[in-house]
């Protein structure tokens, strides 16, 4: 089943006067940098420039103006005492109401980021998978949980996720972008292994990551010797996910473990391909 979009189409649709509070600048240090903007309606908000009394004082800004019926001035505020935020820097705020053609426009863009994010591959919707799956579709990531049993998808209540019912799973590791994320924990010891052997084949693989004790990460490194012959690829397995310093096996805590070290392996791959292009760019 399709992923469920994010709801800038209903807020746009529901909310029938909006203004677009956009960073136009950035100077020291600030809550967000000039790619971030929000909608604000009379009654409602949507995405963020950063929290706190900026964006309060934004929020107003762009209500009374809703409630009056003119433009909005620029502001320029410097985060300091004076608002109740040290951060030290200067933001400077654009105010625009959304026109028909801006909101195709926001559309568009909010389409491109999305098709931009990094992909993450969660194998295996069981009570790890959901509760991973759950963690991750916080993030700026494109999750796709992956099983072999429909049932399970089915099952599965995660937003804002995709879902992939396949017999063959690593088919799937195969025609996975590059920069993408692989989450191995099914219910079966023997395709995790298949499906790691083929994840570790790929060398632009932001993370390759398995489920699993001691026991079951010695027993894969023989069978990756073994039935591969390749036993050096192992060396990249991240086993078990979620690292070693919390001794806890609950679902949820092995989600919230592993999920951090999945994003920032994520984000750094893709921050490393972005800084890559710039260079040669210029």
């Amino acid at each position: 089943m399709p992923a469920a979009r994010e709801d800038i189409r209903d807020f746009l649709r529901r909310e029938p006067a909006v203004i677009l509070v956009e960073v136009t600048g950035a100077a020291g240090s600030t809550p967000r940098d000039t790619d971030a903007w929000m909608l604000v309606s009379e009654r409602a908000i949507f995405a963020t420039i950063g929290g706190g009394q900026l964006e309060y004082m934004a929020i107003d800004h762009a209500r009374r103006a809703l409630r009056l019926g003119h433009a909005a001035e620029p502001m320029n505020v410097p985060l300091g005492p004076e608002i109740g935020q040290c951060c030290g820097g200067r933001v400077g705020l654009s105010f625009a109401g959304v026109t028909p053609d801006i909101g195709r426009d926001l559309i568009a863009r909010s389409d491109r980021e999305m098709a931009s994010r990094p992909h993450v591959y969660v194998f295996g919707a069981g009570h790890v998978g959901d509760a991973l799956a759950m963690a991750l579709s916080l993030a700026p990531l494109r999750v796709v949980l992956v099983d072999t049993r429909e049932d399970e998808l089915i099952a599965s209540t995660v937003p804002r996720i995709e879902t992939c019912l396949t017999a063959m799973p690593e088919a799937v590791v195969r025609d996975a972008p590059a920069g993408s994320s692989f989450v191995i924990l099914t219910h079966d010891h023997a395709l995790d292994f298949l499906i790691a052997a083929e994840a570790l084949k790929r060398p632009d693989a932001a993370y390759v990551g398995m489920i699993g004790s001691k026991t079951k990460r010695a027993t894969f490194r023989n069978w990756l010797s073994r039935e591969a012959g390749q036993p050096d690829l192992f060396e990249k397995l991240v086993c078990p996910i979620g690292g070693t310093a919390v001794k806890d096996k609950r679902p949820a805590v092995i989600a919230t473990l592993a999920a951090a070290e999945i994003m920032t392996a994520a984000l750094t791959w893709a921050g490393k391909r972005v800084n890559a292009a710039d260079a040669v760019s210029r």
